[in-house]
């Protein structure tokens, strides 16, 4: 009993150290072994999903769920932030004029869409504003990085320069 006792401590010993071991850092977190768990895939609001009863991911609200409204009413449209908004985070890609002639895309990176495409005008606000807080294809999620009033700040922004462009498009037009 005592051999089973000294070795049970001894393995004790080595898993811990182990343990201790697995770390990069003290002062930074443990190394993610399956980071797949940590990390999940995020499902579009519409797609199939097998995880639910009804095979889809956007579910109905519980019953007797009460709907979150926002206290404050929205901000009106200011081009000023925007437009210094979108020159921090957008303007390295997209460029001044949202063409996607950044100076990212100039050394080499995919460019990017541009902003002024009929694709890009068509998108709603809504769409605008899950694309720029969780980002598509190449482009990072912003969420982290830019306040929720902000994005809508940037879309608004992002809006003007579509309508300044499609209004000489329309002026070039026989």
């Amino acid at each position: 009993m005592n051999r089973l006792n000294l070795f049970l401590a001894a393995a004790l010993v080595i898993l811990a150290g182990a343990t201790y071991m697995a770390r990069s850092h003290p002062e930074k977190p443990n190394y993610e072994f399956i980071p797949n768990m940590v990390r999940t895939a995020a499902y579009d609001s519409f797609a199939a999903n097998g995880n639910f009863a009804d095979g889809k991911t956007l579910q109905a609200p519980v019953p007797g769920t009460i709907p979150f409204r926002e206290e404050r009413p929205p901000a009106k449209p200011a081009p000023e932030r925007g437009q210094a908004v979108f020159a921090t985070f957008c303007q390295p890609c997209h460029g001044a004029t949202g063409k996607g002639d950044g100076a990212v895309s100039m050394r080499g990176f995919p460019p990017p869409p541009s902003l002024l495409a009929p694709n890009a005008m068509n998108l709603t606000d809504e769409k605008m504003f899950e694309i720029v807080s969780s980002g598509f294809k190449n482009m990072p999620a912003y969420a982290a990085q830019i306040e929720p009033e902000d994005r809508r700040q940037v879309i608004a922004y992002i809006r003007s320069m579509q309508r300044a462009a499609a209004g000489t498009q329309q002026e070039g037009r026989p």
